[in-house]
């Protein structure tokens, strides 16, 4: 079973999207932050997982942390100790006592590495390998509301 799968399906309509280098800027990339609230983006090199992830859970049905905060997805549904695909996996950057952090939706594990697939990852849409050692924590949130059948 995929975890947040209509979110992670919208997400990956967007796979490859990616910053605008120059003066010149993805205005998907700003939508996403202004979508969830940030009308003050402006440019594509804000940094935007978060607001990525925001954009694809809110869309779907699903509660967002509403921050461009990678690690404000921390505090958002249950914490999860075995993640399945699709689940909200948070990162930190710098160190684990920064305020720097990348969030994106687990994929899978393969030796020391966790993949997952977000925003601003190499300034794009993709699936990316990260260390076991960088994760901060898993979480899954439950769906606001349900589509008619």
């Amino acid at each position: 079973m995929i975890q947040h799968s209509e979110a992670v399906e919208l997400a990956f309509h967007y796979i490859g999207l990616q910053e605008i280098k120059g003066a010149e800027h993805n205005k998907q990339i700003i939508k996403f932050s202004k979508d969830i609230g940030h009308n003050w983006v402006h440019t594509d090199e804000t940094p935007w997982c978060a607001a990525a992830m925001g954009y694809f859970l809110m869309k779907t049905g699903y509660p967002h942390s509403g921050s461009l905060m990678a690690r404000s997805y921390l505090t958002l549904g249950e914490i999860i100790s075995e993640p399945q695909m699709g689940d909200i996996v948070v990162f930190w950057r710098l160190s684990k006592q920064s305020k720097a952090g990348h969030v994106g939706f687990y994929l899978g594990k393969a030796g020391d590495y966790v993949y997952c697939y977000g925003g601003n990852q190499s300034d794009k849409l993709k699936v990316s390998a990260y260390h076991k050692d960088e994760v901060l924590g898993y979480r899954r949130v439950k769906k606001l509301w349900e589509k008619e059948k």
